[in-house]
């Protein structure tokens, strides 16, 4: 079929759901503009800060996209695109959107809290301590996995003759490997990536104290981000992977301590201007091959395939598009951070529903970019090697595809291209590593209160606590794969989402609100993330990968028993049914 009209069906599901669908949730959750928001009640210049409605859209949206709405599809494409297309569109309306619409709601209602705090007030303390639990487990997963395939990609080599460039004729270095002259892509973004992170500060500086107009904001941040291309171009940074996963990990450490307004939200919003630049050169070529009548070549459905390289079709799919239809990390940004910097109670919908609309958007150009010009056996040779030296790297599979998808569309040079795709996901690798470390601070500070009745000073101190992040990221990234850590971080993302879902419906259960709208998509992903935890556990046995086992087992048992307290909390209520609703 023609990549344009499949296209105009998803953006059209998309539009449909925001408008009408969004609306009756807003209507069922109670949305009042008049309520106060935790930024105004609580306004402290640091963490509670009230922000304009574009500027946390940044934020919020650079901070859930991250690498995950490209690598999940860029994967999963493999059981065909089909499947795929229908669980990105149909689960980012009916689960995904849902999910991070009435979490952000919900944290904004209870005060900012994280949904850890809300857990505590639906299911009781033993809830709280479980949902503390199997979020830090499930950060650890996050952050572990986007840092080692940041640190692969950085060093990203792909032949010249592959990306129709010769030696002399472009601008990208070169090297010499077994008699192949390959382009040095990842260097080019790793320079960039540097450049924006140190001018960060001064956009921020600039945004925040000297009250810089947005039009100018705008502009900065554009010129910035063309400006680090341009440097990139000249000046590749060139580093082992384990050297990467070093550098990052101290950028990470300080960038989690800073203050919000210094570095993490002028860099997403200096980074967003690429998501967005990339997502408006991605449908503007796909619109045009669509008129030159390009279509999607990649297998329409390869399960047998698929299922003999992740597993059957469910729940393994399911999981590995991690986070283009349904992601728990979000209810995180949500509660960490989106949710202690909205001015208004109605930018709730517009920030969560719309902004995972705008990622599963992102993730079906992503899988039309993929089926329809990246040769199949190019795709498997990257993201599924069968040499076992060979690392998969999805982000260079995607990075190719959509170099030739603006080339075939809109003339630009596929090295260029590429490189503009490596950016696009790095740049957003960083962002949600220092988003998630930042939130893990925030975690084991509650996780140290719960421990001891008063915590010694160090465990308070928000350096011991980001450092102790980092130190887990690091260590879990560099002894196992990516290969081997995505798919359960996707199963417990997944499952974060589930347990997430859980608690908005108790929430909503208790004040006698309407909840299947939350309920029947937190049923259909607790089912679908503990039968991969089983399937994924007899792997880990089956290999001896002992950290992975405990991470397994500790995440089904910790799920297992928020859904018994949920159960239990469900119980109690429908047996007073008699009694007068609770207040909203």
């Amino acid at each position: 079929m023609n990549v344009l009209l499949i296209l105009l069906a998803a953006v059209a599901v998309f539009v449909l759901a925001g408008r009408f669908y969004s609306r009756y949730i807003a209507r069922s959750l109670g949305e009042d503009p008049n309520h106060p928001t935790p930024a105004v009640a609580r306004n402290d210049g640091r963490d509670f800060v009230p922000t304009k409605a574009y500027i946390v859209f940044a934020h919020h949206f650079s901070a859930i996209a991250g690498a995950g709405p490209i690598l999940g599809p860029t994967m999963a494409i493999l059981y065909g695109f089909v499947p795929a297309w229908l669980w990105v569109v149909l689960g980012g309306v009916f689960i995904g959107a849902v999910h991070d619409y009435t979490t952000l709601f919900i944290s904004m209602r209870e005060g900012g809290k994280s949904m850890a705090e809300v857990a505590r007030k639906t299911l009781g303390s033993a809830g709280f301590n479980l949902f503390i639990a199997f979020t830090l487990i499930m950060i650890v997963l996050v952050t572990s996995s986007f840092l080692s395939a940041t640190a692969i990609s950085l060093t990203s080599l792909w032949p010249l003759a592959k990306i129709g460039a010769r030696e002399g004729e472009t601008f990208l270095k070169t090297v010499v490997r077994d008699g192949v002259v390959m382009g040095r892509i990842g260097g080019i973004a790793s320079t960039s990536v540097i450049f924006i992170t140190l001018l960060s500060p001064l956009l921020g500086f600039l945004l925040y104290k000297k009250r810089l107009k947005t039009a100018y904001a705008y502009v900065l941040a554009a010129a910035i981000c063309v400006g680090s291309v341009f440097l990139g171009i000249a000046f590749p940074v060139m580093l082992a992977p384990t050297t990467w996963m070093i550098v990052i990990s101290v950028y990470v450490l300080f960038a989690a301590g800073l203050p919000v307004w210094l570095i993490l939200q002028p860099r997403d919003f200096i980074n967003v201007q690429i998501l967005y630049g990339g997502i408006g050169l991605m449908v503007v070529s796909l619109f045009s091959c669509g008129f030159q009548g390009l279509r999607v070549t990649m297998p329409r459905f390869n399960l047998a395939e698929g299922a003999l390289n992740l597993g059957f079709i469910w729940p393994m799919m399911f999981i590995t598009i991690a986070c283009g239809a349904i992601s728990g990390f979000h209810s995180l940004v949500a509660g960490g951070t989106t949710g202690k910097q909205l001015a208004k109670e109605t930018d709730a919908r517009r920030v969560g529903y719309n902004a995972m609309l705008l990622e599963s958007l992102l993730s079906v150009c992503v899988l039309l970019a993929l089926g329809a010009v990246m040769a199949f056996s190019d795709y498997k040779a990257i993201v599924w090697p069968t040499d076992p030296a060979v690392k998969s790297n999805p982000i260079l599979g995607f990075s190719l595809a959509a170099g030739r998808l603006f080339h075939q569309g809109l003339g630009i040079p596929v090295a260029l291209g590429t490189v503009f795709g490596i950016l696009l996901v790095e740049g957003f690798v960083i962002t949600t590593l220092d988003a998630a470390v930042r939130l893990n601070r925030y975690l084991f500070e509650e996780l140290w209160s719960i421990v001891f009745k008063k915590a010694p000073l160090l465990l308070r101190h928000y350096w011991f606590n980001s450092g102790l992040s980092v130190l887990l990221m690091w260590t879990l990234a560099y002894s196992n794969a990516f290969n081997s850590l995505w798919p359960i971080f996707g199963t417990a993302n997944q499952l974060l989402a589930a347990m997430a879902l859980l608690t908005v419906s108790a929430w909503l259960l208790l004040r006698r609100k309407r909840n299947w709208f939350t309920l029947v998509p937190a049923v259909f992903m607790v089912l679908t993330t503990l039968v991969s935890l089983g399937i994924l556990l007899s792997g880990y046995i089956r290999t001896r990968n002992y950290i992975l086992i405990a991470a397994d087992a500790l995440l089904f048992a910790l799920s297992a028993g928020v859904v018994v307290l949920f159960l239990k909390t469900f119980l109690k209520r429908t047996g007073r049914a008699g009694e007068a609703p609770a207040a909203t």
